[in-house]
C-alpha cells in the first residue's frame, strides 16, 4: 500500500523563495499540512524542488497543490540513487488551479533523491506557488 514518503529526516531544497522570505514563504510549508501557508518561489523560469529522502524509495505517484495563476504549466520529475545522476521519470502538466491534483508514476525506479522541476510556470514572471506536495510510494529494502 503507497503511503506519504516524506518524513522528518527528508531533506528538501527550493530554486528560489519569494523576496527570499523564508519566513513567510518557505519550504517547510509545502509539507506541513496548513491550507493556509505555502512555498512561494521568486520569479524566473525553471524552478525546482529536490527531496533526499533517508533510505531508497520507489515512487508511485506525486500530489500537488498549487495557487490558481501560479502553477506549474510544463513539468517533469526526475529522480536517481545515492551517488547517481537525475534522469528524467515523467513529464506532467498540470491544470492552472488551486485543486489537489494526482500524478501517478508507473514502473518509477528505486531512488534516493528526486528533483521536481516547474520549467515554466501560468504566472507572466514565472512564480510558482504550492501549497501542498507529497510524493507517495514505498520503501524499497
Amino acid at each position: 500500500m503507497a503511503s506519504s514518503l516524506i518524513c522528518s529526516e527528508t531533506q528538501s531544497r527550493v530554486s528560489s523563495v519569494l523576496n527570499r522570505d523564508v519566513k513567510q514563504f518557505g519550504k517547510k510549508y509545502m509539507f506541513d499540512s496548513n491550507e493556509e501557508a505555502c512555498w512561494n518561489s521568486d520569479q524566473g523560469d525553471s524552478q525546482w524542488v529536490t527531496l533526499e529522502f533517508p533510505q531508497p524509495v520507489r515512487v508511485s505517484e506525486l500530489k500537488v497543490q498549487f495557487q490558481g495563476g501560479f502553477s506549474g504549466k510544463t513539468c517533469k520529475l526526475e529522480g536517481c540513487p545515492k551517488d547517481g545522476d537525475l534522469a528524467k521519470i515523467i513529464d506532467f502538466y498540470p491544470e492552472d488551479s488551486s485543486s489537489l491534483q494526482s500524478f501517478p508514476i508507473q514502473e518509477a525506479p528505486t531512488v534516493h533523491r528526486l528533483k521536481i522541476v516547474f520549467e515554466n510556470s501560468a504566472d507572466f514572471f514565472g512564480r510558482i506557488i504550492v501549497y501542498s506536495l507529497d510524493i507517495l510510494g514505498e520503501r524499497a529494502l
